[in-house]
């Protein structure tokens, strides 16, 4: 008999980690709710893609029984990368094999929709307080003011977690570096100059403390990415900020005042560069936060954590990878264990501080010298990748 046997599992969040840990635990039988606050799976824009790593992704999918799914899905050709220099001139420009299957991408709607499945989702359930100790289990908080008691509630609820506060007092601090997202859409037959640009998979561009990414999703889409080195209530050169200071919701006021602060930002620059910016129609700023290095806690009976909610950190291909597999074993480990669950979450979690503070370290080295003032350092790091 399971562990798992009369015990009441909630996952707060619908990412990555959390379906994952419900895919998980619903392949061994065992039920699990789901609670994310969006009121539908398509509330909000799913993001851009994801590469999912033959350790890592995509052993979590494979111990969910979805890894052939996926491959069906996956784009190989989506590895490829192209970089430039700031005059347009090629630098690097990697093509993957044609069995070249170490971090194909999928976008993150489509992960999304896979990992779904049957799971019992409850839509518009906004937490805002995780109590445990709370006689019977640990007490859910929601905004309507109704309460829900599990036995385990598992946060993975991404950068402002409202599970973190039951467990550890620490905030995501900003890196220093921001991100302004816009996308191209039909870029084929609307933009086939940038297409062309793009190439199957990305192109970046490094200069001094900052980096224009695009990337090539399904459908024509694409994403593309200015980066830059600021502080948060400053634009880097002198006067008034026109991007919205938050986490990445909000859309900038004035489309064509962004478009030219941007601009100017990238004054210089190849002209075919500078048109994956002017083209843009929409755009959000995204200011880079990360948890620290190493970031652990007491443990606590009945509440733990996943993905970003542990251990936030620089989006450079590993965190979304890293919180589907911690899901994966998790469920796993529950599903298959014989001793007390709450052993085995505390032995998860031991396991789950080690890695992660590896792959913290890692990238936050790497974004150190992606955007940093000297741009061959962040060719380096592409040649450490993917040795041309």
């Amino acid at each position: 008999m399971s562990v798992l046997t009369r015990h009441r599992i909630a996952v707060v969040g619908s990412g990555p980690a959390g379906l994952t840990f419900a895919r998980v635990l619903h392949r061994h039988g065992h039920p699990v709710t789901v609670l994310e606050r969006d009121p539908a799976p398509d509330a909000r824009p799913p993001g851009g893609t994801l590469d999912l790593h033959e350790g890592l992704g995509q052993l979590a999918l494979d111990k969910a029984g979805l890894l052939d799914r996926f491959r069906a899905l996956a784009r190989p050709e989506g590895q490829a990368m192209r970089i430039l220099d700031v005059d347009g001139t090629a630098l690097r420009d990697w093509r993957p094999g044609p069995d070249e299957r170490a971090n194909p991408e999928i976008d993150r709607g489509q992960l999304r929709d896979l990992l779904l499945g049957p799971l019992d989702v409850r839509w518009a359930r906004h937490v805002t307080r995780v109590e445990p100790g709370a006689g019977d289990g640990v007490r859910v908080h929601f905004a309507d003011g109704r309460q829900e008691t599990y036995d385990l509630v598992v946060g993975a609820d991404g950068a402002w977690s409202r599970t973190r506060p039951a467990l550890s007092p620490v905030t995501p601090r900003y890196t220093g570096v921001t991100l302004v997202e816009t996308s191209l859409d039909d870029v084929d037959t609307r933009h086939p100059d940038l297409a062309r640009l793009v190439g199957d998979g990305s192109v970046a561009v490094y200069g001094v403390n900052r980096a224009i990414v695009a990337q090539r999703g399904s459908g024509g889409h694409v994403k593309v990415y200015a980066q830059f080195r600021a502080p948060l209530d400053r634009h880097p050169d002198p006067g008034p900020d026109p991007f919205p200071t938050d986490t990445g919701t909000d859309v900038g006021p004035d489309i064509d005042t962004v478009r030219t602060a941007l601009l100017s930002m990238f004054d210089g620059w190849a002209v075919p560069v500078l048109e994956l910016l002017r083209r843009g129609a929409v755009f959000v700023r995204r200011p880079l936060y990360v948890l620290p290095v190493g970031h652990t806690w007491t443990h606590v009976r009945g509440v733990t954590l996943l993905g970003d909610a542990a251990h936030l950190m620089p989006p450079l291909g590993a965190g979304a990878n890293l919180a589907m597999l911690e899901g994966a074993e998790l469920a796993e480990a529950l599903a298959t264990g014989s001793g007390e669950p709450d052993d085995t979450v505390r032995a998860f979690e031991e396991r789950m501080w080690a890695r992660a503070a590896r792959w913290a370290g890692i990238t936050a080295a790497g974004l150190e010298r992606l955007v940093s003032p000297v741009p061959a350092a962040a060719l380096a790091v592409f040649d450490e990748v993917q040795p041309s």
